[in-house]
């Protein structure tokens, strides 16, 4: 049996949260929701290596954060730097959150990954625009044949000297995009990476308006620059798939998996991620049924506040199969 290697590259920053309802959760999360379901999709079919960089304070436990998985290798985890992530976040509502930074982690560069280039997947979950550097994406596409999935909240987001966490526009965009294999973000995400040339001041507002008629266009420009699929999450409308099928585009809406009460939404992308990474690694052009996946795992992280809620391989196709009928 075919055993995989997927290397998950991201924070493990840890997190104070308080949710809409007031109450608070203190954990360490981004790339641990990525890790956890993927060590839990792949139960004795692979390895998981997580890649990040953390305080010294916070290296027993993450570590054991991580222990009760066997098929998750922690050996790429780092603290001599003493530097990583803290994160505060406060829920508004149920998807909007304001978000301090006050601890920031070491770049993930070659040397934290050149080990791992035998990698069948290369999940990327950066949550700020330091912490996967373009020079590394450009070292694993140079040594490695691994598929690159990048998250597009790192490089839209950057943190000012008070902490605070703000959007920006991913200007140097297409520097990167070739360089990625399947591009993932959400709605506004995705403003942030189709701009106009010019605004005038009155267009300049924050992103709070949700609008999907952007997506075509950009989805265009995106595969033109050798990005291999484009996925959008649409939040209740699941997910915008786009690739490229004969000499156009293709582009299939995957409708989200229902859950019936949303307890805890922090995680949801990363763990997105994971799906995506997972649904990749038999078939790696079955965006389709990797965005399937995705959806199962976004949707499993919303059940709870602990890591158990990541189901096995058979839970989760159970749940896939509910949704969208015989795989």
């Amino acid at each position: 049996m075919k055993q995989y290697h997927v290397a998950v590259l991201g924070p493990i920053p840890r997190d104070h949260i308080t949710t809409h309802k007031g109450e608070v959760i203190e954990k360490y999360g981004c790339a641990t929701h990525t890790t956890i379901g993927l060590s839990r999709l792949l139960g004795d079919k692979g390895t998981v290596y997580p890649v990040s960089h953390v305080r010294k304070t916070d290296r027993e436990a993450v570590e054991e954060v991580f222990t009760p998985y066997s098929n998750i290798d922690t050996s790429h985890i780092r603290d001599k730097a003493d530097q990583g992530d803290v994160i505060r976040l406060k829920f508004l509502d149920q998807n909007n959150r304001k978000e301090t930074q006050t601890g920031f982690m070491n770049p993930i560069i070659a040397e934290d990954i050149a080990e791992l280039l035998h990698a069948d997947v290369f999940v990327c979950v950066p949550i700020t625009d330091y912490e996967i550097p373009l020079e590394t994406l450009k070292y694993i596409k140079k040594n490695s044949d691994g598929i690159v999935i990048f998250d597009a909240h790192g490089p839209t987001n950057t943190v000012d000297v008070l902490g605070a966490r703000h959007m920006r526009f991913w200007i140097e965009r297409d520097i990167w995009l070739p360089y990625i294999d399947v591009l993932k973000m959400n709605l506004e995400e995705s403003r942030c990476c189709w701009f106009e040339k010019e605004y005038d001041m009155a267009q300049l507002k924050p992103l709070h308006d949700i609008q999907t008629s952007h997506l075509d266009e950009m989805a265009e420009h995106v595969l033109e620059k050798g990005v291999k699929a484009l996925i959008v999450t649409l939040d209740s409308g699941g997910s915008a798939v786009y690739f490229k099928e004969g000499s156009g585009v293709r582009k299939e809406i995957v409708p989200s998996v229902p859950v019936k009460d949303v307890v805890d939404t922090t995680g949801c992308g990363d763990s997105f991620a994971g799906g995506l990474g997972f649904g990749l690694l038999e078939n790696p052009t079955n965006y389709i049924g990797a965005a399937r996946y995705a959806n199962a795992l976004g949707a499993q992280r919303t059940q709870g506040r602990t890591f158990e809620v990541f189901k096995s391989l058979e839970e989760t196709l159970s749940m896939i199969r509910d949704t969208y009928g015989a795989l």
